[in-house]
């Protein structure tokens, strides 16, 4: 089971801050809200909600990164908005026991618990006709589920897990421009800035690994296909609506190497993983990435059936490269073996 302590990313791509703002100003003539179209509103609206989702799952879903970034982009002649987001990150997942017989078959299964709180903070301050505005959103979710892992044979194995998840989301929007504060209060009334909703998430996955035994080194080969579906309430704006569905696919390659150096009696390892996850639905249109790379370094000291249920304990980074978006991550890698 791996937990991960704390992470940080830097992206290049703007994310949900940047929505209310681009939405707004790409749709709309600077003469006013009066101008705004039904089919428009349904529009921007729509831009916001996949967003919510997408950052719900971003900040609450164990299987996706957190992390700290910066991010500037021209949206359009006149505009460029500059954002600043961190997403903090604690959760994992692991097997639990040893393989046991399934009934008559020559099967082997093991629970699989899975679970991840996250915090996500965007802050968007944009240049050009809403210079000197800012907008805030923010998000905290929890994550809980768990399955069983199915043993075919003794190296590929396939875990279906159901999972749920909490989110809340909050904007809150700062107008310091003349075109925002003559306009705050229809956009608020629309149900464009300075809202908050409660999310509630399904999420199946099946999790393929195939395990390769190298001398005392483990390289597993896995591939994690996981399906989103959220829905919203409590929403302090009946405008702002959430029934979205979204799915990713990551498939990594993960070695577990020893180092033969032992340190306060503890065994060094090192190993990592590199990963490649594809995103889908409103979780790629929400965000703006359609795919992200991660190539990770690690190294731990080993403390199997030394300290509790502990199997190592030490650090690991990551580059993560994709659509639109590049960055780093970093924090601390325990493993767990119940």
């Amino acid at each position: 089971m791996i937990v991960k302590v704390c992470d940080r990313l830097a992206p290049s791509c703007p994310l949900t801050a940047i929505a209310i703002v681009a939405l707004v100003v790409s749709l709309l003539p600077v003469t006013g809200w009066c101008q705004i179209a039904p089919d428009q509103a349904n529009e921007i609206r729509a831009g916001i909600e996949n967003r919510i989702e997408a950052l719900t799952i971003l900040g609450g879903d164990f299987g996706l990164a957190g992390g700290s970034f910066r991010s500037s982009s021209r949206l359009q002649p006149g505009l460029t908005t500059q954002v600043q987001s961190d997403i903090s990150k604690g959760g994992g997942a692991g097997d639990v026991g040893d393989p046991r017989p399934l009934g008559d078959l020559d099967i082997g299964w093991q629970p699989r618990l899975q679970g991840n709180m996250g915090y996500l903070e965007s802050t968007n301050r944009p240049l050009g006709v809403l210079a000197g505005d800012s907008s805030e959103v923010a998000t905290y979710a929890i994550e809980f589920g768990g399955g069983a892992r199915f043993w075919v044979s003794d190296r590929f194995s396939l875990a279906p897990t159901l999972m749920g998840l909490y989110g809340h989301t909050s904007n809150e929007y700062t107008a310091r421009s003349s075109f925002m504060i003559a306009n705050l209060t229809r956009a608020t009334q629309l149900g464009l800035v300075d809202w908050s909703i409660d999310t509630w998430t399904l999420r199946p996955a099946l999790d393929l690994q195939y395990v390769i035994n190298w001398g005392r080194s483990i390289i597993t080969l896995s591939s994690d296909p996981t399906y989103f579906h959220t829905e919203g309430f409590s929403s302090s704006n009946s405008n702002v609506r959430i029934n979205g569905d979204s799915g990713s696919i990551a498939n990594k390659i993960d070695a577990d190497v020893p180092l033969y150096i032992e340190i306060y009696g503890h065994e060094l390892r090192s190993g990592g993983y590199l990963s490649r996850t594809e995103l889908f639905g409103d979780l790629r249109s929400g965000l703006g990435v359609q795919h992200m790379n991660e190539i990770h370094g690690r190294l731990v000291l080993d403390f199997l059936n030394q300290f509790w249920k502990v199997q190592w304990i030490g650090v690991g980074a990551s580059y993560v490269w994709g659509t639109n978006i590049t960055g780093w991550t970093a924090g601390a890698d325990v493993a767990f073996r119940f």
